[in-house]
């Protein structure tokens, strides 16, 4: 058996064509729906997700702001940025954008975001509306592989989906949102982590294993059973110099191996990664039918 290949790419752009729909819908009645994004210091990864997200914009036509501040600034003058974004008729959604430097507490910051235009979906409100199953917003990536799941014919309800890794961002939402009573949802999920003993037994069971937790080619094809479906989210930087960077870039699974045992699997790059950028999108038009009392 050798893997179907469940591709990000071309999944995200089916889901843009439903999203112009929408934005045209909008600007039919005067509304053009904005996102901001504020990038503190400059990690070179956090620039580079930066500049994906507004050139997915300027394609879209959503209006776009990036607001960059140095390493160095203040909790304080964040937080004003914020504020302002918060009262921003303009912008419908935005996002600051993670890791902040350490000198940052990121949970104000992020408690400080309105819930109504929180992008990302990380303000406790929208993780606790995500618990109970009444979400404003859902995290990108977790809902991303929702989408990439049910739209290759892979539908989690009544599957066994084992997750590893417990991460705010990616490991612990997804969990919670394919537990759902819900469309897309209703799987009976098990969370493994660096802490679980004999992680293989679990990672075995699993119909759906979703490989989360940053270790390059760590999933290997003796932990997946028969036809299992694998989501790799990991974007792992490894040393390669055969390649013209002198390095490439790889998933949390050992994908040669496993796509010879799984019934489907997702490559990386393209696959997890466009699902994040675009849902991100659909997080701000959301936002803006519900800024003006529409309903998406």
């Amino acid at each position: 058996m050798t893997a179907k290949i469940i591709s990000g790419t071309e999944i995200a752009e089916r889901i843009r064509q439903e999203l112009r729909a929408k934005i045209a819908d909008l600007r039919s009645k005067g509304i053009v729906p904005g996102l901001a994004v504020v990038l503190v210091g400059e990690d070179p990864a956090s620039q580079q997700y930066v500049r994906n997200k507004g050139k997915a914009c300027d394609e879209l036509g959503i209006y776009s702001r990036t607001i960059v501040l140095p390493a160095d600034t203040t909790e304080e003058k964040l937080l004003s940025v914020v504020d302002e974004l918060n009262k921003d008729p303009q912008v419908h959604g935005f996002l600051v954008q993670l890791p902040l430097p350490k000198h940052i507490d990121e949970n104000k910051v992020l408690n400080a975001i309105d819930p109504g235009k929180d992008a990302d979906g990380f303000h406790p409100v929208n993780v606790g509306r995500m618990l109970i199953g009444d979400p404003l917003f859902l995290p990108a990536t977790p809902h991303g592989i929702q989408e990439m799941l049910v739209r290759s014919g892979n539908d989690p309800a009544g599957k066994h989906v084992v997750v590893v890794g417990r991460s705010n961002i990616v490991g612990k939402p997804v969990a919670a949102i394919l537990m759902q009573k819900a469309r897309g949802a209703n799987a009976t999920v098990t969370v493994a982590h660096s802490r679980t003993k004999d992680l293989a037994s679990f990672t075995r069971q699993g119909d759906i294993v979703i490989a989360a937790m940053g270790s390059p080619r760590f999933i290997k094809a003796d932990m997946i059973k028969e036809g299992a479906v694998v989501i790799d989210v990991g974007t792992n930087r490894v040393d390669d110099p055969t390649a013209k960077k002198g390095y490439r870039w790889v998933g949390d699974v050992d994908f040669d191996a496993v796509k010879e045992k799984a019934s489907y699997i997702t490559p990386v790059p393209g696959g997890v990664g466009p699902m994040t950028i675009v849902m991100l999108m659909m997080n701000a038009v959301t936002a803006a039918y519900r800024a003006n009392g529409l309903e998406y």
